[in-house]
Order: structure tokens, then sequence, then C-alpha cells
């Protein structure tokens, strides 16, 4: 068994964080092209604690070397069940990931942690990447070693990409959402001068209305 670790802080609240990773994988991220498709199974509310459960599917595709292909059935498709727990009153997202796709040779087991950064809580957010990679084939304890080794170094290819990308979504959603906002501020302000009644004509204004009469 092989343990991949990442950490690291965006200069983003939690609240733009937490909403954005929703959109983590939209056009705007060409970092993370290697997921092709993500699918809500479901979502839903808890009443009592007003944590957001989501579980998705994720479809990825992407090359790995011939030697691993041939133990995997030679598909580069995979597939990636993941439940997400959002919490709005400790400001917490927890997302379980695990893999569907050549799960009797390979258990990837992921979990994501978005939080509050400690030393910035207002403007900061603290990420943590947590996963345990097994190799369960048969065979030689030198061909699963492998290939949890690639695992283990492919995670940390795709988390360097996925950050980078991450960071983009984050920039255009502030961009774009704030662009959004004012033109919505603005066009509330100027309803309300619409409505606003026009100002009587001043004393001086009619005496000299009266006298040019």
């Amino acid at each position: 068994m092989k343990v991949f670790e990442s950490t690291c802080t965006f200069d983003y609240p939690w609240e733009e964080v937490s909403t954005a990773n929703w959109r983590k994988y939209c056009p705007w991220n060409d970092k993370s092209t290697h997921v092709i498709a993500v699918d809500t199974l479901s979502r839903a509310v808890d009443p009592q604690t007003g944590i957001l459960r989501t579980e998705r599917l994720i479809t990825c595709r992407q090359g790995a070397p011939k030697w691993l292909s041939s133990l995997m059935g030679g598909d580069c498709t995979s597939h990636v069940h993941e439940v997400c727990y959002v919490d709005p009153t400790t400001k917490k997202v927890t997302m379980h990931s695990t893999n569907l796709t050549w799960s009797k040779t390979l258990s990837v087991r992921e979990t994501v942690v978005y939080q509050p950064s400690p030393v910035a809580p207002e403007s900061k957010t603290q990420f943590r990447q947590d996963a345990t990679i097994t190799a369960l084939c048969g065979g030689w304890q030198k061909v699963r070693n492998r290939i949890e080794d690639f695992t283990v170094d492919r995670f940390g290819q795709n988390a360097q990409r996925g950050r980078e990308g991450f960071e983009a979504v984050l920039e255009m959603s502030r961009r774009v959402f704030g662009e959004q906002k004012d033109q919505v501020v603005g066009g509330r302000a100027q309803q309300r001068r619409n409505r606003s009644p026009s100002p009587s004509p001043g004393l001086g204004q009619r005496q000299g209305q009266e006298q040019r009469a």
C-alpha cells in the first residue's frame, strides 16, 4: 500500500472555494482535461444538520504505459464514485472518492477537505488531499509495487495540474460573478431613479412663471 498526501492554501475565502468546487471541471479549467464527464447521482440536505450530501460519478480518460494498460484490459476510460459533504455551519467540505474501474486490481481511496485557513480564516482556504493506493492483483510483489508507484506518481501530476486549474476557476468565478453583481446593483439603482417622482417647481421658479404670465 502506498499513501499520497498533498496540502496547499487558496487565497480565496471558504465561501468562494466551496461554491467554485462545483465548477471545478468546467471549461474554465484547462488543466484537468482528463475528466470528460461529471454526473450527479443524488443530492439532498439533512434537515437536522443542514449538511448537503452529493453523490457523483466522474468519468476520466487518461493514457497509461502499455505494461499497465495490458494488466487493466487496455481501456483508458475509468469511473470514480464520489460522495461530497458540505457543512455550512463548520465551513467544511469533505469529498470521498473510490475507483469503480479496475477495482479488483487496484484500490484507490481518496479524501479531500476544504476548510478556512487557520492563519487567515476570513480570506484563505486550506486544501488537504489524502489517498491510499493498494494493488490487489496477484503475482509478484515487484509488479504490485510498480503499479502502486505509477499510481502515486500520476496522483502527484494530476494534483499539481488540478490546483492550477482550480486557481483559474476561482479567478474566473470571482471576475464573472463580480461583473454580474455590479450589473444587478447598477440595474436596481437605475430602477429606483426611474421610479422617483420629479421634483416640484421651487417658489422662485413659480414666481418667475407668474410674472411672465
